[in-house]
C-alpha cells in the first residue's frame, strides 16, 4: 500500500492530511483507535499538508451541495491538485475519503485512487475530533458557528428545493377535505334532529343536507312562512312544486311550537353550516388546480379526489411512482389483507380505487379484474407525472381510453387496441404539444418585440416634432421658438422645406 492522505470536508473549508506510512493497514488500526481521544498521540500520526477555507458562505453551500452528491466542485479539484505533491502523484498514494460516490468521482476527475474502508472512518473521526486544533488560528467556536451557519443554510436550501414541497400541500388539503365532509354531515344531522321538533315534516321533503340547511335559515319560525318567501325558496330548491309542498306542509306541520331564543341559536347554527359547506366547495376546487399542476395525468384517469388519497396514502407522489401496481391496487386495506393472509382467506381485491368509477361500472364478476388493470394504469400515470419536465394531462387521458375500452371488452368482447400503440400515440400528441407551446412563446417574444419597437418610434417621432417645433434650454427643456420674431414671407419657405425633405430622401 502507498502513502495514505485523508480528505476531510469542514464547514470552513477543504484540509488534506497525511498519514504516517505503515506496510499494513491493520497494524495502524489500533494505534489510531487509542489515539483518537489524545490529541498529542493523535498529531504523531497524521500531519496537516494543506487547508483551503471557503471565500464566502454561497461558495460553502454550493460546495457542500455537490459533495452530498457524489459531485466534484471545481475549487476541491485545484486544491487536491495543487496541495498534493508532486514526487507522491508519481508514486501510488491513496486518498481516504468518507463518502465513496465522492472517491469515484475524484478517481474520474484526477485519476487519484481512493479509499473510504479500514482505518480511513477512524482517522476522519479523530480529524472530525481535533480538527479546530489542528489548523492554526481556528478555535472550537469558531469552527462551531462555521458549522451552525453552514447547517442552517444547507437544511434551508435542501427545504427550499424539496421534490414533495407541492405534494405536501395535497395531502393536506385531502386530509382537511375528508374531515370536513364527516363535520358537514354531522352537524346537518344535528339541524335536522334540532329544527324537526318545530318542522318534522321538512325533512321528507328536502332530503339533502346543504339545502335543508339553507332552507331552516331562510324559513325560521314556520308560522311565518307565506307566498313572500316563495322566490328566495325556488331560488334554493331550484323546484316549484317542492316549494309549494314546503309552505302546504308549513300551515298544516305537527310540529312543536319554540322559542324565538331557540330558534336563534337553530339559525346561527345552520349559518355556520352552511359557511362551512361554502368552503367545503372551495376547497375542492383548491385541490383539483393543485392535482391539475402537480399530477395531472393521475388526476385525468381516476379524478381529484381518488388521486389525492392515493397521494396522501403512499406519503408523496415519489413514493407512489416507486410502487408496483400491486402495492396501489390495495392501498388503503393494509388491515384486510394482513387480515386474509394470517386466517389464509381471500386477499382484498381493491383498497382506495374502489372509490373510482370504473370499478362501481364494472360487473361483479370483473371489479377484481378492472381494479388490477386500473393499477397498473395508475402506476403508469403517477410515474410519468413525477418525473416528466413538463407537466401534461395527455397520457392520462389515452389512459383513461383504455381503462374504458377495457370495461367494454369485458361486456361486449370488442378487442382493445394494443398498449404500444396507445403509447406511441400519445407521444407523437406530447410532442406535438411541446412544439406549439415553443411557436406560441416565440410569437409572444417576437409582439413583445414590436411593440417595444413600436414605442421607441413613438418616442423617437414625439422627440423630433419636439426639436422641430422649438430648442431645448440648458435643462434639457424644450422651448418654444417665437414666430414673430422671423419674417412673414420666409416663414412659410421654411415649412416647405420641412415638407419636401422626406420626399426628397
Amino acid at each position: 500500500m502507498g502513502r495514505l492522505h485523508v480528505l476531510y470536508e469542514h464547514a470552513a473549508g477543504y484540509a488534506l492530511f497525511s498519514v504516517k506510512e505503515f506496510e499494513e493497514v491493520g497494524m495502524l488500526l489500533p494505534q489510531v483507535e487509542a489515539s483518537v481521544t489524545d490529541l498529542s498521540r493523535f498529531n504523531g500520526l497524521v500531519n496537516l499538508i494543506g487547508f483551503s477555507p471557503f471565500k464566502t458562505a454561497a461558495s460553502a453551500l454550493e460546495g457542500i451541495n455537490s459533495i452530498s452528491e457524489g459531485i466534484v466542485p471545481e475549487d476541491l479539484k485545484i486544491f487536491l491538485d495543487t496541495t498534493v505533491p508532486k514526487a507522491e502523484k508519481k508514486s501510488k498514494f491513496v486518498i481516504g475519503v468518507s463518502d465513496p460516490k465522492l472517491g469515484a468521482s475524484i478517481s474520474e476527475a484526477l485519476g487519484f485512487k481512493c479509499d473510504h474502508t479500514g482505518v480511513v472512518p477512524e482517522i476522519i473521526r479523530g480529524i472530525r475530533h481535533h480538527f479546530s486544533h489542528m489548523v492554526k488560528g481556528f478555535t472550537p467556536k469558531t469552527a462551531g458557528v462555521a458549522q451552525l451557519g453552514l447547517g442552517h443554510s444547507y437544511s434551508r436550501a435542501k427545504v427550499k428545493f424539496n421534490v414533495n414541497r407541492v405534494d405536501n400541500m395535497i395531502i393536506q388539503s385531502i386530509a382537511l377535505l375528508d374531515q370536513l365532509d364527516k363535520d358537514v354531515n354531522t352537524f346537518s344531522m344535528r339541524i335536522r334532529e334540532w329544527y324537526g321538533y318545530h318542522f318534522p315534516e321538512l325533512v321528507k321533503i328536502v332530503p339533502d343536507n346543504y339545502t335543508y340547511a339553507k332552507i331552516t335559515k331562510l324559513i325560521k319560525n314556520r308560522k311565518e312562512l307565506n307566498d313572500d318567501k316563495r322566490e328566495a325558496l325556488e331560488e334554493i330548491v331550484m323546484d316549484s312544486a317542492k316549494v309549494q309542498a314546503i309552505i302546504d306542509a308549513s300551515k298544516s306541520s305537527m310540529g312543536m311550537d319554540i322559542s324565538p331564543v331557540d330558534l336563534l341559536n337553530i339559525e346561527t347554527f345552520a349559518e355556520r353550516v352552511v359557511k362551512l359547506a361554502d368552503y367545503r366547495k372551495q376547497l375542492a376546487g383548491y385541490l383539483s388546480d393543485k392535482m391539475t399542476a402537480v399530477a395531472p395525468n393521475l388526476a385525468t384517469l381516476i379524478g381529484d379526489q381518488v388521486g389525492a388519497r392515493l397521494i396522501s396514502h403512499a406519503g408523496s407522489l415519489t413514493n407512489l411512482a416507486k410502487y408496483p401496481a400491486s402495492t396501489v391496487q390495495i392501498l388503503g386495506a393494509e388491515k384486510a389483507l394482513f387480515r386474509a393472509l394470517k386466517t389464509k382467506g381471500n386477499t382484498p381485491k381493491y383498497g382506495l380505487l374502489f372509490h373510482s368509477t370504473f370499478i362501481g361500472r364494472a360487473g361483479a364478476k370483473n371489479k377484481g379484474r378492472i381494479s388490477r388493470y386500473l393499477a397498473n394504469k395508475c402506476s403508469i400515470a403517477s410515474r410519468i407525472d413525477c418525473f416528466t419536465d413538463v407537466p401534461s394531462s395527455i397520457f392520462g387521458e389515452k389512459l383513461k381510453e383504455q381503462v374504458e375500452d377495457r370495461l367494454k371488452f369485458y361486456e361486449t368482447g370488442d378487442v382493445p387496441k394494443k398498449n404500444i400503440e396507445v403509447m406511441k400515440e400519445a407521444l407523437q400528441e406530447a410532442a406535438q404539444a411541446i412544439e406549439n407551446q415553443k411557436d406560441l412563446s416565440i410569437v409572444e417574444e417576437s409582439s413583445k418585440k414590436k411593440k417595444k419597437k413600436k414605442r421607441k418610434r413613438s418616442e423617437d417621432g414625439e422627440n423630433g416634432e419636439n426639436q422641430e417645433n422649438g430648442q431645448t434650454n440648458g435643462n434639457g427643456n424644450v422651448e418654444k421658438t417665437p414666430v414673430d420674431d422671423a419674417p412673414a414671407e420666409e416663414a412659410p419657405k421654411k415649412k416647405k422645406k420641412k415638407k419636401n425633405k422626406p420626399a426628397d430622401e
